[in-house]
């Protein structure tokens, strides 16, 4: 899984840091992280793709959203489903467009 969310998150920079900011793009990747994360743990039908889009035009609207995305991604980390469900749903509320 860590390969797949690194491979992705490297093809996703790349192809985005032509065409965006870098901060625009490191919000495409931490959705990226946060939505394939939900996937793999809770939805294998999960659209990644709508959540990664809805999570980056959260994120872009305010400091507070980008903050939250920031917390919840630094708090699931390399965490198992289960733990980062216990320990992360504080950080991670709000974040996921279920």
């Amino acid at each position: 899984m860590l390969i797949r969310t690194v491979l992705l998150a490297s093809l996703v920079s790349g192809v985005l840091s032509s065409a965006v900011g870098c901060s625009d793009a490191k919000n495409v990747i931490t959705c990226a992280d946060v939505c394939n994360r939900y996937k793999d743990c809770f939805n294998k039908d999960y659209d990644v793709s709508s959540c990664t889009n809805s999570c980056q035009a959260d994120a872009g609207k305010s400091s507070n959203a980008q903050q939250r995305l920031d917390d919840c991604d630094a708090c699931i980390g390399e965490k198992s489903c289960v733990s980062a469900a216990f320990n992360c749903a504080t950080e991670c509320a709000g974040v996921i467009a279920q």
